[in-house]
Protein backbone atom coordinates (compact mmCIF):
# COMPACT_ATOMS: atom_id res chain seq x y z
CA UNK A 1 0.00 0.00 0.00
CA UNK A 2 1.16 3.23 -1.21
CA UNK A 3 0.89 6.59 -2.56
CA UNK A 4 1.82 7.02 -6.70
CA UNK A 5 4.34 9.19 -7.35
CA UNK A 6 3.22 10.16 -10.88
CA UNK A 7 0.12 9.82 -13.03
CA UNK A 8 0.05 6.03 -15.16
CA UNK A 9 1.45 6.53 -18.45
CA UNK A 10 -0.13 4.35 -20.63
CA UNK A 11 1.26 2.83 -24.01
CA UNK A 12 0.30 0.61 -26.89
CA UNK A 13 3.23 -1.49 -28.36
CA UNK A 14 3.65 -2.48 -31.97
CA UNK A 15 2.18 -5.57 -30.73
CA UNK A 16 -1.15 -4.36 -30.09
CA UNK A 17 -0.22 -5.14 -26.17
CA UNK A 18 -0.81 -2.19 -23.58
CA UNK A 19 1.44 -1.54 -21.04
CA UNK A 20 1.30 1.32 -18.45
CA UNK A 21 3.77 1.98 -15.93
CA UNK A 22 4.46 4.82 -12.61
CA UNK A 23 6.03 4.59 -9.37
CA UNK A 24 4.59 4.45 -6.01
CA UNK A 25 5.67 5.09 -2.57
CA UNK A 26 5.31 3.16 0.67
CA UNK A 27 6.40 4.56 4.38
CA UNK A 28 8.02 3.25 6.84
CA UNK A 29 7.78 5.04 10.13
CA UNK A 30 10.06 4.44 13.32
CA UNK A 31 11.39 5.95 16.12
CA UNK A 32 15.21 6.81 16.45
CA UNK A 33 17.74 6.36 19.03
CA UNK A 34 17.12 9.95 20.22
CA UNK A 35 13.10 8.86 20.76
CA UNK A 36 11.96 11.29 17.68
CA UNK A 37 9.52 9.73 15.11
CA UNK A 38 11.32 9.28 11.42
CA UNK A 39 10.50 8.44 7.90
CA UNK A 40 11.77 6.39 4.91
CA UNK A 41 10.46 6.57 1.74
CA UNK A 42 11.15 3.81 -0.45
CA UNK A 43 10.00 3.78 -4.22
CA UNK A 44 8.51 0.72 -6.53
CA UNK A 45 8.54 0.47 -9.97
CA UNK A 46 5.17 -0.94 -11.22
CA UNK A 47 3.84 -2.15 -14.79
CA UNK A 48 0.34 -3.18 -15.77
CA UNK A 49 -0.75 -5.02 -18.99
CA UNK A 50 -3.63 -5.55 -20.84
CA UNK A 51 -7.00 -4.12 -19.68
CA UNK A 52 -5.48 -3.74 -16.27
CA UNK A 53 -3.44 -1.23 -17.55
CA UNK A 54 -5.93 0.82 -19.22
CA UNK A 55 -8.08 0.56 -15.75
CA UNK A 56 -5.21 1.90 -14.10
CA UNK A 57 -4.77 4.62 -16.70
CA UNK A 58 -8.63 5.36 -16.45
CA UNK A 59 -8.72 5.01 -12.41
CA UNK A 60 -5.61 6.16 -11.06
CA UNK A 61 -3.60 9.97 -10.66
CA UNK A 62 -0.49 11.20 -9.09
CA UNK A 63 -1.13 11.45 -5.32
CA UNK A 64 -3.76 8.39 -5.18
CA UNK A 65 -3.63 5.74 -2.53
CA UNK A 66 -3.60 2.19 -4.03
CA UNK A 67 -2.94 -1.30 -2.79
CA UNK A 68 -1.34 -3.14 -5.14
CA UNK A 69 -0.78 -6.82 -5.51
CA UNK A 70 1.33 -8.31 -7.98
CA UNK A 71 4.70 -10.34 -8.30
CA UNK A 72 8.08 -8.41 -7.77
CA UNK A 73 9.90 -9.30 -11.25
CA UNK A 74 13.98 -8.66 -11.48
CA UNK A 75 15.65 -8.14 -14.57
CA UNK A 76 18.86 -6.43 -16.99
CA UNK A 77 19.37 -4.72 -20.46
CA UNK A 78 22.09 -3.01 -22.16
CA UNK A 79 21.89 0.46 -22.28
CA UNK A 80 22.82 2.73 -24.79
CA UNK A 81 26.77 2.75 -24.04
CA UNK A 82 26.84 -1.06 -23.49
CA UNK A 83 26.82 -1.00 -19.73
CA UNK A 84 24.35 -3.58 -17.63
CA UNK A 85 21.71 -2.28 -15.82
CA UNK A 86 19.43 -3.94 -13.25
CA UNK A 87 15.46 -2.73 -12.99
CA UNK A 88 13.34 -4.56 -10.04
CA UNK A 89 9.79 -3.60 -10.76
CA UNK A 90 6.11 -5.37 -9.37
CA UNK A 91 3.84 -6.40 -11.87
CA UNK A 92 0.19 -5.57 -11.12
CA UNK A 93 -2.22 -8.33 -11.00
CA UNK A 94 -5.11 -6.33 -9.35
CA UNK A 95 -5.46 -3.23 -7.49
CA UNK A 96 -7.46 -1.52 -4.68
CA UNK A 97 -8.76 1.99 -4.26
CA UNK A 98 -9.39 3.81 -1.23
CA UNK A 99 -12.82 4.18 0.01
CA UNK A 100 -15.87 5.95 -2.23
CA UNK A 101 -18.14 7.72 -0.33
CA UNK A 102 -20.72 4.86 -0.01
CA UNK A 103 -17.79 2.71 2.12
CA UNK A 104 -16.91 0.54 -0.76
CA UNK A 105 -13.64 -0.35 -1.70
CA UNK A 106 -12.95 0.15 -5.84
CA UNK A 107 -11.26 -3.05 -6.54
CA UNK A 108 -9.51 -3.80 -9.97
CA UNK A 109 -9.03 -7.29 -11.15
CA UNK A 110 -8.08 -8.51 -14.70
CA UNK A 111 -10.70 -10.23 -16.52
CA UNK A 112 -11.05 -14.05 -15.41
Amino acid sequence: MGFLGSDVQCLTLSTGSKVARTRLATNEYFKTKAGERSQHTEWHNITAWGALAERMEKQLTKGTQVVIEGKLVHRSYEDRNGNTRYQSEIVVSSFLTPKKENGDAEESMPPA
